[in-house]
C-alpha cells in the first residue's frame, strides 16, 4: 500500500473518529450484531466506542482469562479493548493500538467517562508496534489487518510481542477467490476494507512462516452486506451538534425496518433546522463500496473469518 493509500485510510478512519456514530445508530447496533455482539455487550461500555466497523466479535473466541494482558490491533474507538478489560478484571490489562490520533481520543475519552482503569491506548501502527518483546498473553485484532500494507510484518510483530504460549484471535476480512478487477483497484473498496484483503491460504502460510503453530482461518459465513446499514445511517442526517436536539419526530419519520436508513426526513424538513446537519462526507468508512456492491456480492468474493494461532 503507497503512503497516499495510508493517508486515505487514516484521513477516512479519522473522520469517523469525529463523526456523530455511535452504538445510539440503529444502523452501527444492527452491524455489530449481525457480526456477533449481544446487546448486553454493547450496552455495558460507552456507546461511542462502536461505530459499525467490526467483521467479528474477537472477545467472544479469544478465551480471556483474569489477569491476562490483551492487546487489540487497530482499537478504534475501544470497544473490543473495554469488553477484553471487563474480562481480564482489575488484575489484567488491555492495551488498544492505533494509528489514527482523532480514534486515540475518542477511545481514551471513551474509558474516563466509564471510568477503566486496566486500559491502555498507543499511539502506532500494527506493522511496528509498540510493545516490547513477550509482553502480551493474547492479541486481539477486528477487521485491521486486511488494512495493513505488509500483513506478513504484523504477523511478525503479533508473534514477537506475544508471551511463549500466547495466541491470537482476530476476526478479518479474506478473499475466496480473486476480486473482480474493478473492486481491486477501487481506492475506497480498499478503505473498506475490501480490497486490500488477502487470500485464506496465504493468511494461513503467513502466520505459518512467521512461527505460529495450530493456525486455522475459519470462514463464519458472516454477510458483509451488513456494512450497507451503516451506510444508510450515515447517509441520512446528524443530530446537529451545536443545539439541543428535539425528539425524532420534529424533523424525521422512523425508516422502514431493516431499511438501514436512520430516519427519512418529513417532507416539512430541512437537514438544516435545528434537529439535524447534513452527515458529513465519508462518515462512514464502508460509504464507498455502496456503488460497488450494488453490482457485485462481496460473499462472492470475500468471507468475514477468525483467524487463531498460538505461539509456541
Amino acid at each position: 500500500m503507497s503512503k497516499a493509500i495510508q493517508d486515505t485510510v487514516r484521513e477516512k478512519y479519522a473522520a469517523v473518529a469525529v463523526s456523530g456514530l455511535s452504538n445510539e445508530d440503529r444502523g452501527v447496533q444492527a452491524v455489530a450484531e449481525a457480526f456477533g455482539y449481544s446487546a448486553e455487550e454493547l450496552s455495558s461500555i460507552p456507546a461511542g466506542a462502536n461505530m459499525g466497523l467490526s467483521c467479528g466479535n474477537p472477545t467472544a473466541t479469544a478465551n480471556l482469562l483474569p489477569g491476562e494482558v490483551v492487546v487489540d490491533l487497530g482499537s478504534g474507538g475501544g470497544l473490543d479493548v473495554f469488553l477484553a478489560a471487563k474480562k481480564v478484571g482489575p488484575t489484567g490489562k488491555a492495551i488498544g493500538v492505533d494509528m489514527t490520533p482523532e480514534m486515540l481520543a475518542r477511545a481514551r475519552a471513551n474509558a474516563d467517562r466509564q471510568g477503566f482503569s486496566n486500559v491502555e491506548f498507543r499511539l502506532g501502527t500494527i506493522d511496528a508496534l509498540p510493545l516490547a518483546d513477550s509482553s502480551a498473553d493474547v492479541v486481539i485484532s477486528n477487521c485491521v489487518i486486511n488494512l495493513a500494507p505488509d500483513k506478513h510484518a504484523v504477523f511478525r510483530e503479533v508473534f514477537r510481542v506475544l508471551k511463549p504460549g500466547g495466541r491470537a484471535a482476530v476476526p478479518d476480512i479474506a478473499l475466496k477467490k480473486d476480486l473482480p478487477p474493478e473492486v481491486s483497484r477501487d481506492l475506497l473498496a480498499y478503505v473498506g476494507c475490501i480490497a486490500g484483503a488477502i487470500p485464506i491460504t496465504e493468511y494461513v502460510e503467513g502466520l505459518r512462516a512467521s512461527g505460529f503453530s495450530a493456525v486455522q482461518v475459519v470462514d463464519t459465513k458472516k454477510d458483509l452486506n451488513a456494512y450497507s446499514q451503516v451506510e444508510g445511517q450515515g447517509g441520512c442526517c446528524s443530530p446537529a451538534m451545536e443545539k439541543p436536539v428535539p425528539a425524532a419526530a420534529a424533523c424525521c419519520t422512523p425508516a422502514a425496518e431493516g431499511s438501514g436508513a436512520c430516519c427519512t426526513p418529513k417532507p416539512e424538513a430541512k437537514l438544516e433546522d435545528d434537529c439535524c446537519t447534513p452527515a458529513p462526507a465519508g462518515q462512514t468508512v464502508h460509504g464507498g463500496l455502496a456503488e460497488l456492491l450494488n453490482k457485485y456480492d462481496v460473499n462472492e468474493f470475500a468471507a468475514s473469518v477468525q483467524v487463531y494461532a498460538v505461539k509456541p
